[in-house]
């Protein structure tokens, strides 16, 4: 066994295997630097969130797909041979990557129209909650019970979005039913007062109460106020509570659908 020929063998390979861990690592290491230098750099100079996040990700793809590049050449892949698989390649490549590449579009629709930002809380794509971060292929919704979401951005893109932090301040709707028995007049003040009790009500649009349907075993008032956006949960959460409080106060009946049933005895022979 010819022991100098392998010795030659582990000094040409052994050395280029060490020197391209080294490379990779090093690589690695300093990609994850660069990223939270722009990142912090970012921050100081006030770009937008959804920007960052974005630009973020994209940067880290970029640049592991350069140490990828770097590391195969490393190794004696001939970059023009290594360009023209890649080519003959990119055919099928990105055939199998529809749905990444339509992800990647859909972000950057995402942050050239700007239905939305990192912090609003919004509903797409059969989910709601507030955007964390907005991706190179996908967003991250963060749901009120402590959920992430991570959403493709093409969902997002091709589907209708519901933005409820769009504007500064949104209406509440409520509903509340009464006995056909009772003055309507008498009900609308009771609720009057307690819309005037609520601070965080807003006096501007005025509030409506109306006559919104007559149902079956119930007259239903319908209640719109508005607030503040972030206020919505606690006027909501806050009126229904204080209207059936004071409805017991003031004996307002609130009816629930019954059923009356007769019974027909038989008739005597």
């Amino acid at each position: 066994m010819d022991f100098d020929y392998f010795n030659q063998i582990i000094v040409l390979y052994g050395s280029k295997i060490i020197l391209t861990v080294a490379t990779l690592v090093v690589g690695l290491y300093a990609i994850k630097k660069i990223v939270g230098l722009l990142s912090r750099r970012f921050s100081k100079i006030g770009l937008e969130k959804s920007l960052q996040s974005f630009s973020i990700s994209f940067t880290s793809i970029g640049l592991k797909i350069l140490l990828a590049v770097t590391i195969a050449s490393m190794l004696g892949a001939e970059m023009t041979s290594f360009v023209a698989i890649l080519g003959s390649a990119g055919l099928a490549v990105g055939l199998a990557l529809q749905g990444s590449l339509s992800n990647f579009a859909g972000g950057v629709l995402i942050l050239i129209l700007k239905p939305f930002k990192v912090g609003d809380y919004i509903e797409a794509a059969g989910h709601s909650g507030t955007v964390s971060e907005i991706q190179v292929f996908y967003t991250i919704l963060n749901t009120p019970d402590n959920k992430k979401a991570i959403i493709p951005n093409s969902n997002i893109s091709n589907g209708s979005v519901t933005n409820y932090s769009a504007n500064a301040t949104r209406r509440v709707d409520l509903i509340f039913s009464i006995d056909y028995d009772e003055n309507i007049e008498r009900v609308k003040k009771v609720l009057i007062n307690i819309i005037e009790s609520n601070s965080l009500i807003l006096k501007e649009p005025d509030p409506q109460i109306l006559v919104g349907e007559h149902g079956d075993s119930s007259v239903n008032l319908y209640v719109r106020v508005w607030c503040e956006n972030k206020d919505y949960w606690n006027i909501y959460f806050g009126l229904m509570e204080k209207v059936k409080v004071e409805f017991d106060k003031e004996s307002i009946n609130i009816p629930y659908p019954q059923v009356e049933i007769q019974y027909k005895g038989e008739k005597a022979q």
